[in-house]
């Protein structure tokens, strides 16, 4: 694609990598066969090629408008486009760059500006945990569209104590220690079940994905360098070999620490090193299915999985836990159709997409749990917290994470 690009974007990062981008796109139109926006709406801008074509006349000097505004935001960034596209248009990263343009340039009405300000410093502020427990404590009279967003409160149960040789560093996260803190200790447990051992960083924190994608590209690096910051002594003395993430969304912005600050000199080294560290739990699964397969007690019944975009389509990891959590001995199926396509999570998606957040809730629940009761599973599996917490709004069947079930199934044991 054919892009000249206008004098204020020439020779800047953002301009010389959303040019070499663009000029990848053949238009061929692929991309809109899987985009599930495009899918629910029609609408060619509201599909990767439109918005492609939309972000490129912005970056050659035509100015953005409240619609262009509208459809980059009603991208869910799930880039299973990226999956499709056989010219390796790296998509995600353009309406990034896309997204931080017109967010300069068009101003938003006040009240969408302060919901989009209070995800941005909300989600990771300390006074998320408080304010997660008070709606825990009080859950009952909340308003359904707000329980939706606060899950029942959970017993963590015991941190392993025992020392290994292995060790591994672990992101803790922002909303998840508060949403759903079992998934973290059931991550350690089971790991110390194979002889590796949790290592938390104190002053580690969110990993910087929320203000990325919600066009504070400078706020989501700022992050990035904390997190860096406090790994680092582990990193440099060799201590751990590698970061697991439990939450696929998280993990799929680690891995791109090293894009993300490329152009920072100071961490642009130390950031690199990072993702080539960073794995999602799930990476570590054949050496857990070798060590702990004779203690395993898998549940009985079928487990329907669901794969998160972030999973799939940003880790090329989709059929990689099922596969696994087989050879232990479970009973686990993908979605009984369209398993590549978003749940309609997204990240901040559903708070600030709603309607279309639940059009895609539903149509993903209707193929993860069948038409007929004989289809119905005991649970529904996943790898990420908001896929979680958005699913589980729309059943009373158990959405879980998969290393809760694996660390049950070896308790029981």
């Amino acid at each position: 694609m054919q892009t000249t690009l206008a004098p204020e974007f020439v020779g800047t990062p953002e301009g010389i990598e959303a040019e070499a981008i663009l000029r990848k796109c053949v238009h061929c139109g692929f991309c809109t066969a899987t985009c599930p926006t495009y899918q629910l709406l029609g609408d060619e801008l509201d599909g990767p090629r439109g918005r492609i074509y939309l972000i490129k006349q912005v970056m050659e000097g035509e100015a953005p408008t409240r619609d262009t505004q509208l459809h980059l935001d009603r991208c869910l960034t799930c880039r299973n486009c990226e999956t499709t596209c056989p010219s390796g248009v790296r998509y995600g990263r353009l309406v990034d760059i896309g997204r931080e343009v017109v967010e300069r340039k068009v101003p938003r009405p006040a009240a969408e500006a302060r919901e989009r300000r209070w995800l941005r410093q909300g989600l990771s502020s300390p006074l998320f945990g408080p304010a997660m427990r008070l709606g825990q404590s009080v859950r009952g009279w909340l308003p359904a569209k707000l329980q939706a967003k606060v899950p029942v409160r959970r017993d963590p149960g015991a941190w392993p104590q025992r020392e290994h040789a292995r060790k591994v560093l672990m992101l803790d996260g922002c909303v998840q220690p508060s949403m759903a803190p079992n998934i973290n200790s059931a991550t350690a447990r089971v790991l110390d079940a194979a002889g590796i051992q949790c290592v938390l960083a104190r002053g580690q924190g969110c990993c910087g994905a929320v203000k990325f994608h919600l066009a504070d590209l400078e706020g989501g690096r700022a992050q990035m360098r904390a997190n860096i910051d406090a790994w680092w002594p582990y990193v440099n003395a060799g201590s751990v070999e590698s970061i697991i993430v439990n939450a696929s969304g998280c993990g799929v912005m680690v891995k791109d620490y090293g894009h993300a600050l490329k152009d920072d000199a100071r961490y642009a080294e130390k950031a690199a090193r990072i993702s080539e560290l960073a794995r999602d739990v799930s990476e570590l699964l054949p050496d857990l299915v070798a060590a702990l397969a004779p203690r395993v007690r898998p549940v009985a019944g079928t487990l329907a999985w669901h794969a998160p975009c972030t999973l799939q389509h940003g880790m090329k990891l989709g059929a990689h836990v099922e596969q696994q959590l087989r050879a232990l001995g479970f009973d686990v199926r993908p979605a009984l159709q369209e398993p590549h396509l978003c749940c309609g999570s997204a990240g901040t998606y559903s708070v600030l997409q709603p309607e279309l957040s639940q059009r895609l809730r539903e149509r993903k629940l209707s193929h993860l749990l069948g038409e007929r009761q004989a289809d119905r599973p005991q649970a529904v599996l996943s790898a990420n917290i908001g896929c979680i917490t958005h699913l589980q709004a729309g059943t009373d069947v158990p959405v879980r994470h998969w290393i809760e079930v694996l660390d049950e199934s070896l308790q029981k044991a």
